[in-house]
């Protein structure tokens, strides 16, 4: 699938960072007897994943509360009043309930128009990508001025379960299925698109992109049975890393090959990405295999971790704030999630 935009800006973005640090130094302590029976080193858990710190949010706290946070930073940013926001997305994989949409507790918490069209959007870790392709596209069409997409996610709970899983099956094999687990980072994020009409100075021009899917894997990430915050015994989150990482690289390539076609693109573009945030080993191999050079890409996993849908925005807003992304650049998002599914987006920054 390939997408063109004429009309549609990111006006603005807004974060929340939760407040608790977890060093992966932390991790291995819980997980000391795991390390004995395994015979690992300390310090094991940095080296694979290049991760040295994560961060989880208070017990209990709602996924709503880090999305509120983070769009009224974000309408804040932008000087928009919140009743041209027309339509209002939360992409987030964690969800205060499986109904009402925890965007109905965000348009609430926000006090929007009883006039916009709020609801959540699933898709692993492109829940925000895909509900910014939903705003673009409304706002393309002429149905809406103004749109805003939010997610916030929380690892303490899936972590707090796969450790104690570890701790009671203490083998190489559960090990291997579970570590990707333990990236997993929090976080809240929110960002807000505009048309041309009320778009802002500093705002950036979203030119379009591709979506391709490799749904035969399927199978190879698995975060259930149950939906929202893992909050029972029951949840399991397990990932084959290694063949995720390879059919996911696969795609990526194709994808990749498509979108420098559909935005005809030369060779010595894009001049900087943004990426999902995963880990080091993943970052490495996809830039050799889209040949992209590693100065051109900007990264937060080492010390956020994987905080899913959030990763890819938050990392694009502190990369901005950093002023990595300069005026002229043209960006490039890249997406890809568990399914397998893969979206990559030029911006004109």
């Amino acid at each position: 699938m390939r997408m063109r935009y004429s009309e549609v800006y990111i006006e603005s973005f807004g974060y929340e960072l939760a407040p608790n640090i977890v060093t992966s130094d932390d991790l291995e302590k819980r997980l000391e007897p795991l390390y004995e029976a395994l015979h690992f080193q300390k310090g094991q858990l940095e080296v694979i994943t290049g991760i040295s710190e994560r961060r989880f949010w208070d017990p209990g706290y709602k996924m709503s509360e880090g999305a509120i946070k983070a769009a009224q930073k974000a309408i804040e940013a932008s000087g928009i009043s919140p009743e041209s926001i027309g339509m209002l997305i939360y992409g987030g994989v964690c969800r205060d309930n499986l109904e009402p949409a925890t965007a109905c507790a965000v348009s609430h918490g926000l006090g929007l128009s009883p006039n916009t069209l709020i609801y959540d959007v699933s898709n692993a870790c492109l829940g925000v990508l895909n509900g910014m392709l939903q705003v673009a596209n409304a706002i393309e069409l002429g149905q809406i001025r103004a749109g805003l997409v939010t997610a916030c996610e929380s690892s303490r709970e899936i972590i707090d379960i796969t450790i104690e899983q570890l701790l009671e099956v203490r083998d190489m094999d559960n090990f291997k299925k579970k570590i990707a687990t333990l990236t997993g980072g929090s976080g809240a994020v929110a960002m807000l698109l505009t048309d041309e009409s009320i778009t802002g100075q500093d705002s950036h021009r979203l030119i379009g992109g591709v979506i391709r899917s490799a749904a035969e894997h399927y199978k190879l990430c698995r975060w259930g049975p149950d939906t929202g915050i893992p909050a029972a015994g029951l949840n399991i989150m397990e990932t084959d890393s290694v063949s995720v990482l390879q059919n996911g690289v696969t795609l990526g390539i194709e994808t990749f090959n498509d979108f420098r076609k559909e935005l005809s693109l030369p060779d010595d573009k894009p001049d900087k990405i943004i990426c999902h945030q995963v880990g080091a080993t993943h970052q490495r191999t996809m830039l050799e295999s889209i040949g992209i050079p590693k100065e051109k890409d900007f990264t937060t996993f080492e010390f956020l971790g994987n905080i899913g849908t959030v990763s890819l925005p938050i990392t694009a807003a502190i990369a901005s704030e950093r002023e990595f992304l300069m005026l002229g650049d043209l960006v490039g998002f890249f997406g890809i999630g568990s399914g397998l599914n893969c979206i990559m987006l030029g911006i004109e920054w």
